[in-house]
């Protein structure tokens, strides 16, 4: 009988696509929704044989509990995909902060990689360069083996665990926090001694807009602490994502 193989294969359908629909990169508004679709499938067809043991048994059940499941492996991959996302919104976050501390906060509104919204161009940069980076470093990799670890962590029968996933995205934000501090403390130091700096000049010459002919002295300032720190700044995104991941 096909009905057996079909339901199994829609449950891990469920997990898989559920985690691809709210990752990031593959579910950026850049990335149609049949390329996601199919990725998914292939996704689910490659990986079933190895979970089969796992989630066969589940699929002869009654109509109302395989509805239940569904609904349980949909959320279950969706928090396994918003865990990576929350990281690289965190990114998008202090990077959108250092392009307002280094006077690129006018600069009006860049195209974003990840969302439709506008973003200003340093943190698009920024966020590219981390995306592109983590494709690099096969973090896609790492998400289907935090798939593929999730049904020993969280099988089936299990269902979704509310508490358990809030305990998750909490970890997340406060890990995430703490890199992305680390990473925009050298733009929080140069904001804070640039605007002092201007405020002391601006007393001692009342008369002078200093704050209008310092803006390009502060812009091109931040390139420069830019240049040097883009190397470690993307260097240290990568090595906070993968402890991350490993931890869920």
């Amino acid at each position: 009988m096909l009905e057996i193989p079909l339901l199994a294969a829609f449950l891990a359908f469920c997990r898989i696509g559920g985690c691809f629909l709210t990752m990031p990169g593959l579910a950026s508004a850049r990335v149609p929704m049949q390329v996601r679709l199919f990725v998914a499938v292939a996704a689910t067809l490659a990986l079933l044989p190895h979970m089969w043991d796992s989630i066969a048994p589940h699929a002869s059940a009654e109509p109302g509990v395989l509805l239940v499941l569904i609904a349980s492996e949909l959320a279950i991959g969706a928090l396994i995909g918003l865990v990576a996302r929350f990281y690289v919104l965190a990114l998008q976050f202090i990077g959108s902060a250092m392009a307002m501390m280094t006077g690129f906060g006018m600069a009006g509104g860049g195209t974003a990689i990840e969302d439709n919204d506008p973003q200003p161009p340093m943190a698009a940069i920024i966020s590219f360069g981390a995306l592109m980076l983590l494709f690099i470093l096969d973090f896609h990799h790492e998400i289907i083996r935090a798939l593929v670890i999730s049904y020993r962590l969280a099988p089936i029968e299990s269902l979704f665990d509310p508490q358990s996933a809030l305990t998750d995205i909490t970890d997340t934000l406060s890990d995430a926090f703490y890199v992305m501090i680390r990473l925009g403390s050298p733009f929080i130091a140069y904001a804070i001694l640039v605007n002092l700096a201007i405020g002391f000049i601006n007393k001692l010459t009342p008369q002078i807009p200093v704050y209008f002919i310092s803006l390009p002295f502060v812009i091109a300032g931040g390139l420069i602490l830019l240049y040097f720190a883009i190397g470690s700044l993307l260097g240290l995104f990568a090595q906070g994502f993968f402890p991350i991941m490993t931890g869920l």
